[in-house]
Parts: structure tokens; C-alpha cells; sequence
């Protein structure tokens, strides 16, 4: 195996860490304790599965770990290619993406202290301490929403990095700039026009597989190693 094969397979492992992690606190324990609307009712449920709802917490820290070492394992292997897209790449996905996981664990740790109660917070009553915890995870919600912005971006630079190189399929990295436009529009429909955003996201679901596709490509064939001295100009 080649040195870029090896760097390829890396990012390939680090990239499927990522998606093993992350769907933890963005769709499993949403869907598992938060009920729409009802605050009491969502409240009730995170106190009664509390670890489940503090695993959501360190799986979203885990998860901006993870994006730093994944950008990172990337950069090594298309720095050659191409090194501004590369850096660009290191911002807009790791130094952009992780801050913005770690502060939303804020949200949720303030949730988590509300609906735990007690102590200084004894001068609120319980709907009220329910209403404030449905308030930071609202403010979850919208961290995303702001965070799918820097999804969608990162994927630009990496799309046009995967076209450039020579040794990863070209429509890999088409695929990857869809995938990152899709995002954007998931973002930008969430914050301005939230009532379509469930439409909109069925409709780009199909377009939302372009990173799958990359890491599977990443992780099990590698680089083409006759070409992966010579990147594409």
C-alpha cells in the first residue's frame, strides 16, 4: 500500500467514525425523548433518561473531535493537490465546524440543568424551569442550523480538491459540491423559512448521500495509486 493509499484509508476511518457519531444527538435522542410542543412532557422524559440524554452530550463532543482529526487525515492527503483549497478546507471544516459542536453542548448542559432543577433554581416553578429547558434546546436546533452552513461549505474546497487530484474519481467530488450545496439549503430554509423545511429535506434527502459515497470509496478502494504521484492540473 502507498503512502497516499495509506492517507486515503485513514480519512476513510476517521469519516466513518464521524457518521457513527454524529446522528447520536442530531436525529436518535430528538426522536427517543423530545416530544413537539410539549415541554413538560420533553422534560419529564430527558429526567427519567438522563444517561441517554448526557450521552448525547459526549457523542457531540466526540463528533467535533473526530472532524478536527478527519480534516486534518484530508489535508495530508490533498495538500500536494492543491494546498490553499486544502487549508480552506481545515477552516471551514475543522476550525468552524468543531467550536460550533462544542458550544451547542452548552444548550443542551443548560437544558439538562433546568430540568434537573433544585439548588439557586428552587425560585422557579417546574413549568417555568420546563419552558427554559425547551428554550436551550430550541437553541440546539438553530446551532445546527447555523452549523449545516459550514457543512455545506467545507465540501466545496474538498469537491474541488477530489477533482483536481488525479487519483480519486471526478465525480466523487461533484458529487461531494451537491452534497454541500444541499446543506446550505437545509440551513438557509431552516432559518428563514422553517415551515418548508421538513418538504425541502425529503426532496434533497437522495442528494445528502454524497458523503457516504466518498468515505466508502476513501475507506475500502483508496486512491489510484498509477495516478496519485500526479495530481490533476
Amino acid at each position: 500500500m502507498t503512502s497516499t493509499n495509506k492517507k486515503a484509508r485513514i480519512a476513510g476511518l476517521f469519516y466513518i467514525f464521524l457518521v457513527a457519531t454524529a446522528p447520536w444527538r442530531l436525529m436518535y435522542i430528538p426522536g427517543k425523548l423530545f416530544v413537539r410542543g410539549d415541554a413538560t412532557a420533553t422534560a419529564a422524559n430527558i429526567a427519567a433518561n438522563e444517561s441517554l440524554f448526557r450521552f448525547g452530550l459526549f457523542s457531540d463532543l466526540l463528533t467535533g473531535v473526530i472532524m478536527l482529526f478527519l480534516v486534518l487525515a484530508l489535508y495530508k492527503l490533498f495538500k500536494d493537490v492543491d494546498k490553499t483549497q486544502a487549508i480552506l478546507m481545515v477552516i471551514l471544516g475543522g476550525l468552524m465546524i468543531t467550536p460550533i459542536y462544542f458550544l451547542n453542548v452548552l444548550n443542551d448542559a443548560a437544558a439538562l440543568m433546568l430540568v434537573r432543577g433544585g439548588g439557586y433554581l428552587a425560585v422557579f416553578d417546574k413549568n417555568q424551569l420546563d419552558a427554559l429547558a425547551m428554550l436551550f434546546l430550541r437553541l440546539h436546533i438553530h446551532g445546527v442550523l447555523v452549523n449545516e452552513i459550514f457543512w455545506g461549505l467545507w465540501l466545496f474546497p474538498f469537491g474541488i480538491l477530489v477533482i483536481k487530484s488525479g487519483f480519486l474519481p471526478r465525480f466523487l467530488g461533484v458529487i461531494m459540491i451537491l452534497n454541500g450545496i444541499a446543506y446550505m439549503i437545509l440551513s438557509l430554509t431552516g432559518l428563514l423559512f422553517p415551515d418548508s423545511q421538513t418538504a425541502v429535506a425529503r426532496f434533497l434527502f437522495p442528494v445528502l448521500h454524497g458523503e457516504l459515497v466518498t468515505m466508502l470509496w476513501l475507506l475500502i478502494k483508496g486512491v489510484n495509486e498509477q495516478t496519485s504521484g500526479s495530481p490533476a492540473t
